[in-house]
């Protein structure tokens, strides 16, 4: 599939407590396809990645600020995970607008762990089947969508995995429906 994604932009939405391997992977699954990437977030300037919600892990500089970005500047929308990162995301408005409307135009977007948090911020998993970590399938639940216990789970464009565990099979689906 090389260079599947040749034009496609694509932006990854995260924020200080960000899972750095699920930022990481996915963004160098999308990049070999010869996707254009950029992180987006709260602020400009860096963003402080964790490794096991635990430990600091490395720095990520900002390429743009979610209020000064709109969905047609790209094609797909990627959101790790991490806890601290989609909590942080699901108490700003332009973060929960922007992710809301990319889901609403019909946009692929992949999210990993505890990144549905902000999709159920953005009320856009009613009547959606996803995976996600155990410890928010009830919010997702309670938010409309169906939850499922598997590795990964596309449902019209939207791309779902539960942990790092499942990082391989996440970034193939990705670059898959990404491909369009």
């Amino acid at each position: 599939m090389a260079n599947a994604l040749q034009g496609r932009r694509v932006a990854i939405l995260a924020a200080d407590g960000v899972e750095q391997v699920e930022l990481e992977k996915p963004r160098q699954a999308v990049l070999d396809e010869g996707a254009t990437v950029e992180l987006v977030s709260l602020d400009t300037g860096e963003i402080q990645a964790m490794n096991g919600d635990i430990d600091k892990g490395d720095r990520f500089p900002v390429d743009r600020k979610v209020a000064d970005v709109e969905i047609g500047d790209f094609d797909a929308l990627l959101l790790p995970g991490g806890t601290m990162n989609p909590d942080n995301l699901r108490t700003d408005p332009d973060a929960v607008a922007f992710v809301g409307d990319f889901v609403r135009a019909g946009k692929p977007v992949g999210v990993i762990c505890h990144g549905p948090w902000t999709l159920v911020e953005a009320d856009v998993v009613r009547g959606r089947t996803l995976t996600s970590y155990p410890s928010i399938r009830t919010d997702l639940r309670n938010a409309g969508a169906t939850v499922v216990d598997e590795e990964v789970v596309v449902d019209n464009g939207l791309v779902s995995s539960r942990n790092p565990d499942d990082l391989p099979a996440f970034c193939q689906a990705v670059v898959r429906e990404f491909a369009g």
